[in-house]
């Protein structure tokens, strides 16, 4: 994407050399800044690394030492062979100490959700399946299979299961309209209280890649989660492939004090996951805290 002023844009932004910030620091809040204003809205290829180090009259160094943590914040992409780009804002979802689904996480952070619905009704359990929800393999169990999509731009695709001996019924209810989890409360109550989940890096096979409208092999974010009731019964295992290229997970972490017989939280923590972006060497790099991965609640709904 050309953009005739980039030159006046990186000479308004002067490097201060009296002030005790570094020099990589203030060149981070200069391209922030630009970025963050939509001055260099999403696909903008950045300038090279040679006219940032002429602009902001900074050895390489300095400069690749800035675009890298703009990486890791997720701001920009490298591409090898074609250069540096800011990126298009993921949207968030939480992960862990939160009992919504999907629609109303994504109402609550501002978003307008759609649903498309691909596959309702009634399937006999497969080993999988029953393994998952403590039933015998060939249960009726109810299958919905959706497409959220986020301001007209497919986000996830996720087939959710539940057995039919705890909501019969449920098929008849139209999906495109109302929450899965708001439907289990108010017809069913049946109310979620815990859940495990996985996450796992994968690449899209030709159906998702067709729904979610990417390309095949284009990186995905690959959920598996179970939720139970508070007796512990199973009540929904779902399995969600959400576009790395547009997806970012949080994570609340919650340490816990012992105080006699009792366990209280001292306080919460919020650990961001984000997914990996390509640097220019051809070598992946992930968030902050690669590894770090907490199961919880919450779901498709």
């Amino acid at each position: 994407m050309a953009n005739p002023d980039r030159a006046l844009d990186l000479r308004q932004n002067p490097v201060d050399r009296t002030s005790p910030i570094p020099y990589y620091v203030q060149i981070i809040q200069a391209l922030r800044s630009l970025i963050e204003s939509h001055r260099w809205p999403p696909g903008f290829q950045l300038p090279g690394e040679s006219e940032l180090c002429q602009a902001f009259e900074v050895s390489k160094a300095v400069v690749r030492q800035a675009l890298g943590q703009l990486v890791n914040e997720g701001l920009v992409v490298r591409f090898r062979g074609k250069g540096t780009f800011v990126t298009t804002p993921k949207i968030g979802e939480s992960l862990v100490q939160r009992l919504t689904g999907f629609y109303s996480d994504m109402v609550e952070r501002g978003y307008s959700p759609v649903t498309e619905v691909l596959e309702q009704g009634i399937v006999a359990a497969d080993a999988k399946v029953g393994g998952y929800l403590q039933i015998k393999e060939g249960e009726p169990v109810f299958k919905l299979t959706r497409k959220r999509s986020v301001e007209g731009v497919p986000i996830v695709l996720v087939t959710t299961y539940l057995p039919m001996r705890l909501c019969n019924g449920l098929e008849k209810e139209d999906f495109q309209k109302q929450s899965l989890y708001e439907t289990l409360e108010s017809r069913f109550e049946l109310f979620i209280v815990t859940g495990r989940r996985s996450l796992e890096a994968v690449l899209a096979n030709a159906h998702q890649a067709k729904v979610l409208e990417i390309e095949e092999g284009a990186p995905l974010i690959l959920l598996d989660s179970i939720s139970y009731l508070e007796d512990g019964t199973p009540l929904e295992y779902y399995r969600a492939a959400h576009r790395g290229d547009r997806t970012r997970f949080e994570v609340e972490l919650v340490r816990y004090r012992e105080t006699g017989s009792t366990r209280k939280p001292v306080r919460p923590v919020a650990v961001r996951l984000q997914s990996s972006v390509l640097m220019s060497d051809g070598e992946t790099e992930g968030g902050p805290d690669d590894g770090a991965f907490v199961g919880g609640p919450g779901g498709s709904g």
